[in-house]
This record gives C-alpha cells, structure tokens and sequence, in this order.
C-alpha cells in the first residue's frame, strides 16, 4: 500500500491511499468464499458457481467493494496511523476509484484530535465557600437515629397524622376501577404525601374495620393521560392503625444507638461528620469551578465525532442504570413525553463539556511534563484490589497499565489546577442568592 497524499485542516484530514490488485486479492477471495453461497448463476447449484463464473456475470471488479471493507482495518493501521495525525472518531472512505490496472485509489477521511492552545490554567481565582453546620441539620440526623429505632405498635384509636394506617383500597372513575389503583394489605404512613393530594388527609379518623369513600382529583401534571384532572373515588378498607413511638432523646438513647455516653459527644460527632462530608463536596466544586475556567480560557475546535462517541457512552452508561432498575431508554423516553433523540439532544452539551475538559487536562499533562511514578501505579493497584476485593495480580492481569497511567495523568493535572486555584469568598448579592 502507497500514501499518495495527505490533506489537513484544522480537525479534519484526507488521506490518499494507493492499494494493488495483488494486496487486494486475499480479502477479494474470502469475499467470494464467504457470499457465494447466496449467489445462483444458471448451470450451477447455489453457491456452487466458481468465481470467475461470477466475475463474469457480474463484473470482474464485483467483489472489490467488500474486499476494501474486509481489509480496511488493515488498510488504516497502514495508511493513516503511521502518518503524522492523531486520528479520532470513526474513520470513511469517501471515494474509491478502480485503476486501469485492478489497484484501488481510496480517499479516507478521518477527524483529528484538536490542538489546544492553553490559556490560564494555574492561579485561577475561584469561589469558595466554608464549610457550615447548623444546629437544625445536627437535629435532623438524630432525628433519623431516632427513627431507626422506633418501635412500631398496632394502637385502638382513630388514625392519626404520623400513623401508618393498612388499608385495601380500590379507584373508580366514572363507577369504573382503573388500572393501577387497586391495593390490599397497603401500609401508608399517614402525612408522608405518598399518595394523591387529599387522600392521606381523609383516612385520618377513621378505625379498624371502618370502610370509607374518598373523593379526590388526580393533579394534571399526573403521568397517566386519562386520568390528568379526573376526579375519582377510593373505597377504603382500613385494617389496622400502627402508631410509631420514638425513643427519648437522652443519654440512655445515645448510648443505645452509638459507641458514645453523652448527647454532647454524640453531637459533636455528627457535626464533624457532616462538615467532614460537606467540606468534600465543597472541595470537589471548587476543582471542578477551577477546571471550567481554564476550559474558558483555552482555544480550541472540538470535532463532532469526539463529542458524539461521548453521548454513545453517555446513552449506554444510561441505559444501563434504568435496565438495572428494570425500566429502559425506550420507556424512560415516554414517561417524559419525548423520545431518545430528545434525550440524547439534552445530554449533548454536558457532552462538549466533558470532551472539553479531558482535551484541556490531556494539555496541561504534556505542557507540565506530568509523569507516574512506579509508586503511584502500585498504591493505584491496590486501592483497586481493596475495592473490588480481588486479588492485586488479578486486577493487573485484567487492567491496562498503559491507560491507568493515563487517567493516573489527568488526575494529577486535576489536582495541579486546583491547587494552585486561589479561593476567594463569593460575592454579596451570589452568597445572598444560595442561601
């Protein structure tokens, strides 16, 4: 194979490949082996007919199109990898010319990896703020301790605001049931807004073995067309009232419930936790601000297909979650009233940004000069193994050290911008907005 010419702009490149009828005639040859048996020529049984019968038929240059496509892997690692491009995305050919002499000229069209001009990049200065804990969000977590272990009893009384209440319940519209709107046996924790607006508040009064009518109307952002705006009624059967009782907030509670003796200390040790998990969060929105800002000062021209293998990623990442959860694309798409082409479209910025972002910290690694360490690869191995619980030489057999060096790189350039990022307190009127 010959590289006749190589045409670059910007992030585009051409390159004019020169391919022999001898180089050609092993992919043509499997060609034919491999569709002749879809082949009927008169005087021969299908897929019987030698090759020269079907050149013949057909053509002589019939099978060059698939011998192209059979060898084409071949024809890039050649022709384009080992010019000096750094292609990306998936390479076409958009023209092939069959020569006097059987050899194929192909035109091979590839993006290219953008150049990047770096801007600032060290010393941003970028907001911060502290971390903070107040009183209320210590008083929620014991709260939720309390809860955890409340005891749950089945009380004689009318149903309460706050009791679970079980109860067989069944919808009409129209004086017909719909679907979906049928339970028995349902425990509904009473004021947790779980159900249609009013129904929660009409089961409260009522007792055990008591049955009732419950009028309410959907709201008409509900998911279920035909019953936007409806109203409806409920027979309701309530069974059983279970009140939840809470344990004292004392120091016997804190003993019960943690390693710790007083309720101060165990208000100490919630504050620190929160501000602990808060600061972390603050730390990783601060890198993360860093970043943006020298993405906005960088130049560069991203190639379409770059950002578009980000969204396949992004979909498949996707599809994957809801398909776990036992939902898909397909239905995730109705329930929000559009199609997949809708999401998709939604997720192309947040894709730009992404491909942005690893093009900026591929920059800041090869204008740093930013290396691994055999160290840093060891402790990475077993961070790995202690997470996956695997066994360290396993995870290097199944792991590419070559791209774990790489993502080791970015991180490193991640935190090089970060670190050096001045923190500045927002300003008045933006603080005055977040809180």
């Amino acid at each position: 194979m010959i590289v006749k010419n190589v045409e670059k702009e910007a992030v585009h490149a051409k390159v004019t490949a020169l391919v022999s009828r001898a180089e050609l005639e092993p992919a043509i040859n499997k060609v034919y082996l491999k569709i002749r048996k879809d082949i009927s020529i008169p005087g021969f049984r299908k897929g019987k007919a030698p090759r020269m019968v079907i050149e013949a038929a057909y053509g002589k240059h019939v099978f060059f199109e698939d011998a192209i496509e059979e060898m084409f892997s071949e024809i890039y690692k050649e022709c384009v990898l080992t010019q000096d491009i750094k292609p990306v995305g998936r390479p076409s050919v958009s023209n092939m010319v069959i020569n006097d002499d059987d050899s194929v000229t192909l035109t091979i069209e590839t993006d290219l990896y953008p150049e990047v001009t770096l801007g600032e990049y060290k010393g941003l200065e970028v907001e911060k703020v502290d971390a903070e804990v107040s009183e209320s969000e210590i008083d929620a977590e014991i709260d939720r301790m309390a809860q955890n272990v409340a005891r749950i009893s089945t009380v004689d009384r009318p149903a309460q605001d706050g009791d679970t209440a079980v109860i067989d319940f069944e919808g009409f519209k129209d004086g017909v049931a719909f679907e979906g709107g049928k339970g028995e046996s349902y425990e509904l924790k009473l004021g947790s807004g779980s159900f249609i607006p009013g129904f929660e508040e009409q089961v409260v009064g009522m007792s055990a073995g008591e049955e009732k009518d419950i009028n309410v109307t959907f709201p008409e952002n509900y998911h279920a067309e035909e019953l936007k705006g409806a109203p409806v009624v409920f027979k309701v059967k309530l069974h059983e009232v279970k009140e939840t009782v809470v344990p004292e907030k004392d120091d016997e509670f804190v003993k019960d419930v943690s390693e710790f003796d007083t309720m101060a200390e165990l208000r100490a040790d919630i504050e620190k936790r929160v501000r602990d998990e808060k600061q972390a969060g603050i730390d990783r929105a601060f890198e993360n601000a860093a970043i943006e800002k020298a993405v906005a000062n960088m130049t560069v021209e991203i190639p379409d297909s770059m950002v578009e293998e980000e969204l396949e990623r992004e979909m498949e990442r996707m599809d994957y979650e809801l398909r776990s959860q036992g939902a898909s694309l397909e239905a995730y798409a109705n329930m929000m009233g559009g199609t997949i082409e809708n999401i998709k479209n939604s997720l192309r910025p947040g894709a730009l940004n992404a491909v942005k972002t690893n093009v900026l910290l591929d920059a800041v690694v090869d204008a740093e000069k930013i290396e691994v360490t055999d160290e840093e690869c060891e402790e990475e191995y077993a961070k790995l193994a202690e997470s996956y619980k695997m066994d360290v030489e396993k995870i290097k057999e199944i792991l590419d050290r070559k791209g774990m060096e790489g993502d080791l790189q970015v991180r490193k350039a991640a935190k090089l911008i970060a670190d050096s990022a001045v923190a500045v307190a927002p300003k008045a009127e933006e603080k005055k907005e977040e809180e």
